[in-house]
């Protein structure tokens, strides 16, 4: 898929280098960046004290709503200067239903963007990837601190497990492997089975990305005791890699979502940039 539009969620507090960041994954791609700024609505006062403050409480409410628009303002006046095609929009919500919203809000975008400024606000932050990951049908790219990213890579790790996620993570970042320099298909502990990862494992994904002109390496990294996310993680610094893509694994419970393993290791401890897919 082409990126045209690129949605990047922020909070109150982002500064202007979370801003320049996003901008400059939008230039890398020629795409429109869409951002959103955020704001968790300050939870209503309970208990016996709650009629007696409750005054304070929706003052509290308004200067975070002011504090919401008077954003916009200064992002419009960053984003101008990079030079890029944009918009800005803000979201003040309740945080029971903010991935709800969220992920709303990234089904009109090709590519939601979670920069490193969200670390600042884990609530946040939770509620991004958790609500673009499981309610929007789009991929999220996730920038670990301090790692810039750019949608023209030129080395590839995709993980691969030959689970729905990975082949749907694939399929959403074809276009980025078609041009990348060398795209290694990594598998860790890979057991060979019919149905599942063939008789020679990653021969059948890496035929499926050399017809569509890939050029792609097959690692099968035995783990040695170290969790699968490490060992990719370390995989990746070795190769130098500009992008990990792999699939988001989870599932639903009433409304809340819960994470497989190597899927919140990625999220918390990945070394470079991740694009996910659910």
């Amino acid at each position: 898929m082409t990126y045209k539009t690129i949605l990047a969620v922020v909070g109150v507090d982002h500064s202007a280098d979370d801003l320049r960041a996003a901008a400059q994954v939008c230039a890398s791609a020629n795409a429109h960046l869409s951002l959103l700024i955020v704001k968790l609505a300050a939870s209503p006062p309970i208990g016996d004290f709650a009629a007696a403050i409750s005054i304070d409480w929706l003052n509290e409410r308004q200067r975070e709503v002011d504090k919401l628009e008077s954003c916009v303002a200064s992002a419009t006046d960053v984003l101008t200067r990079e030079g890029i095609s944009f918009s800005v929009e803000t979201k003040y919500t309740e945080a029971a239903w903010a991935d709800d919203e969220i992920g709303e809000r990234a089904r009109y975008a090709d590519l939601t963007l979670v920069g490193d400024g969200l670390m600042l606000d884990p609530e946040l932050r939770s509620r991004t990837i958790d609500g673009t990951l499981f309610n929007s049908a789009r991929p999220v790219l996730v920038l670990p601190k301090g790692k810039p990213a750019r949608l023209d890579p030129r080395t590839v790790v995709l993980a691969w497990n030959s689970r729905l996620e990975a082949a749907r993570a694939v399929r959403e970042a074809l276009d980025l492997l078609k041009g990348a320099k060398i795209v290694h298909v990594t598998m860790v502990d890979p057991r060979s089975a019919y149905g599942k990862n063939g008789e020679e494992p990653g021969a059948d994904i890496a035929g499926y990305l050399a017809r569509h002109g890939v050029s792609v390496s097959v690692e099968r990294l035995p783990s040695g005791g170290h969790r699968v996310d490490d060992v990719i993680n370390r995989f990746a610094s070795d190769v130098a890699a500009d992008l990990i893509v792999m699939g988001a694994y989870g599932h639903s419970r009433m409304r809340e979502r819960v994470f497989g393993g190597v899927t919140r290791s990625m999220l918390e401890n990945a070394v470079v940039p991740v694009l996910m897919a659910h």
